[in-house]
């Protein structure tokens, strides 16, 4: 490294606290400090201000309902459409030629949608839903890539009140149809194929075997052509209808919006269960919204005048919720792009900046990481002087990573926003307010204004600064899941914790418990040290693979690193470390002992990694999750568990030869 580099990680090193800009705060959508004590003082009504951002078709008669916990209800009475708000009010308002959807293809094509625009093609497709005999309240699937057909198909079901169930493009034929039979759905958007590395994916194939495996009826089946020239030669079924087609069958129609109830559901998303089979959260229409408008606002800092770019895939809720409905409810530029950070070059991103002059970014600490490895040459040859806040989602970011992203990427002069929150929570929980907060490079801040986080112990007694517990939410909150899907006996069992020995109506004796392990700092910072269920018991003592990680990560050359349990016949378990490097580091003996020595120093003895496997790569799936259950496969010996879901999946057999030979 050269002296001035060196010199810099030396600094940034002793630095534990970072402050924004003087013109930062100015220009903040929210800057007053006394917020947190107004929301605290005025709650439940505070949320006033999050649903204030919306238009009403008819007022509210409570802010919530809390009458029968915890089945709670937010802005009771309130009539609204989802879809008029995030479109119809902006092109009403005058910003009709405001642009609402940049979209980039992997291949370099681009479209650029106005509100008018995203207008006309709403209501032409709501038309066209209503033609194929979609009806209020029923549930259409959504199984597409990042596509502008997708958040087009999204708001126009919005409009005619008929919930979504997006369907995340990289999951298996088999997921497709166990989430179309698990929400009864008879109705699918989908396409023919999509870009990835270059190459044309074929999905309708993919597609059609997952509606083989729907038990019921499917009415409808709507295919959109994104391959072109480059597509597969599929033939249209009886029920299948081309998207194009459609909507020149539609053209100029207009569907005036549904009006809906607030608790009315908006949409579906299935999330991971941990018996295996997926959970249907159900988000409703006022809460969602609103909420989710409030965190753009306050948090994303978003204007309408700014260009913003999420790079989180709208399969997952982060890209609901802050690439279509936040971002458009504020009548805001959203960006979305197809394809991968690293192609055709590993400046794609950085270029995609420069292009639009993005002004916030918000990404994931797995991209951050790759970016590290990859090297500062890349944001260094493109100007990055557009940005203005910067945000990570996904998973807690280690303050090597913050402090990387904040000096490369957003050269010193951006705020970083570390938010935590989940797909249950709809939206933020906790995370600094860019315009207030000190940022604590590791730690994600305090509870947002109206969230009531604490961290306690077995018994539901806080615990004290600097020590570790569980997460808990003490209040509701208006982008909380409602429920699971016909699930209500599993929605209480899997989230809630009722702290009285009898059933109670009283609010104040239930808790959310989101299952993450955290720790609190004397000045209320919460550190998010990962999954409670994910650990390590060695020798009788329970690590969190989270707070190795973060240990192995802070050592100068680390890039990225993923740590397992393997058994171990006197331990139990040992640790299993498998680590990527950064540009210009090698994975040699004198890393594997710094490693080490990180992990002693930052945890103690007890979590000395067993074993130090470098690797170019670490198993993950097309969404950027690390496959962990893989790499325990290979710390064990056991026989490889199924890699389909993998964009990499080659890589596992490289790192279980490299496990065998230090084996050996």
């Amino acid at each position: 490294m050269a002296d001035g580099d060196i010199e810099l990680e030396a600094r940034l090193e002793e630095q534990a606290e970072f402050e924004p800009s003087a013109e930062f705060v100015a220009q903040a959508n929210v800057s007053d400090p006394s917020i947190y004590e107004e929301f605290e003082e005025n709650w439940p009504e505070c949320w006033e201000r999050a649903a204030d951002l919306l238009d009403w078709d008819g007022d509210y008669d409570e802010v919530l309902d809390d009458s029968n916990p915890p089945f709670y209800e937010w802005f009771t009475g309130g009539k609204l459409n989802a879809s008029s708000n995030c479109v119809d009010r902006h092109v009403e308002n005058g910003d009709k030629n405001r642009v609402a959807i940049k979209w980039e293809g992997e291949l370099g094509e681009t479209r650029t949608y106005t509100y008018q625009d995203l207008y006309r093609e709403v209501n032409e497709f709501a038309a066209a839903l209503r033609a194929q005999g979609v009806e209020e309240d029923d549930v259409v699937t959504l199984y597409m890539p990042m596509i502008p057909e997708l958040p087009i198909a999204m708001l126009a079901c919005a409009r005619i009140g008929a919930p979504h169930s997006v369907v995340f493009a990289g999951f298996s034929a088999e997921a497709l149809a166990t989430r179309m039979n698990s929400a009864d759905s008879r109705y699918l958007v989908t396409c023919d194929g999509y870009y990835r590395r270059g190459d044309a994916l074929d999905h309708l194939d993919k597609a059609n075997e997952g509606l083989d495996g729907v038990d019921h009826g499917v009415e409808s089946v709507v295919v959109v052509d994104r391959l072109g020239d480059d597509g597969f030669g599929h033939d249209l079924k009886g029920n299948q209808h081309d998207w194009s087609a459609l909507m020149d069958e539609h053209d100029g129609e207009r569907v005036a919006p549904v009006e809906r109830d607030a608790e009315d559901m908006l949409f579906l998303m299935y999330t991971s269960g941990t018996t295996g089979q997926p959970k249907g959260v159900k988000h409703t229409t006022g809460g969602y919204l609103s909420y989710a408008a409030w965190t753009s606002h306050a948090v994303l800092d978003i204007e309408p005048e700014d260009t913003y770019w999420c790079s989180a895939d709208i399969g997952w809720i982060t890209g609901h919720s802050y690439i279509v409905y936040g971002p458009l409810a504020l009548g805001t530029t959203t960006v979305m792009y197809e394809g991968t950070p690293d192609y055709p070059t590993c400046d794609r991103l950085w270029e995609t900046v420069e292009k639009y002059a993005v002004d916030i970014f918000y990404t994931a600490p797995t991209a951050i990481r790759a970016f590290m490895k990859w090297g500062k040459k890349f944001p260094e040859s493109r100007d990055l002087s557009s940005l203005r806040l910067l945000g990570t989602v996904g998973e807690p970011i280690n303050p090597r990573a913050w402090k990387w992203y904040h000096k490369y990427i957003g050269n010193e002069d951006c705020p970083i926003v570390d938010t935590w929150w989940q797909t249950e929570t709809g939206g933020m929980m906790i995370t600094t307010l860019p315009g207030i907060g000190t940022m604590k490079p590791g730690a994600a801040g305090p509870p947002l204004p109206g969230v009531d986080a604490q961290i306690v112990d077995t018994n539901g007694e806080e615990v004290q600064p600097g020590r570790a517990g569980y997460l808990t939410v003490n209040k509701p909150w208006p982008g909380m899941l409602r429920t699971l899907y016909k699930n209500d006996e599993r929605y209480i069992s899997e989230y809630w914790r009722e702290y009285s020995d009898t059933d109670s109506d009283d609010p104040d004796d239930w808790v959310y418990f989101p299952e993450d392990g955290a720790k609190i700092d004397e000045d209320g910072y919460i550190t998010i040290l990962g999954r409670v269920d994910d650990v390590i018991n060695v020798s009788g003592h329970r690590l969190g693979t989270m707070e190795i990680e973060s240990a192995i990560v802070g050592v100068e050359g680390v890039a990225e690193a993923a740590v397992v349990g393997g058994d171990h016949e006197i331990k139990g378990e040992a640790v299993y470390a498998y680590v990527i490097t950064e540009d210009g580091y090698e994975g040699d003996e004198d890393l594997r002992e710094r490693i080490i020595e990180g992990v002693n120093d930052g945890i103690g003895p007890i979590a000395r990694p067993e074993k130090v496997v470098f690797t170019p790569e670490l198993p993950k799936t097309r969404s950027g999750k690390i496959m962990r259950r893989l790499l325990e496969d290979v710390a064990n010996g056991d026989e490889l568990g199924n890699t389909s879901t993998l964009r990499n999946p080659e890589i596992v057999e490289e790192i279980e030869a490299k496990v065998h030979a230090q084996s050996d």
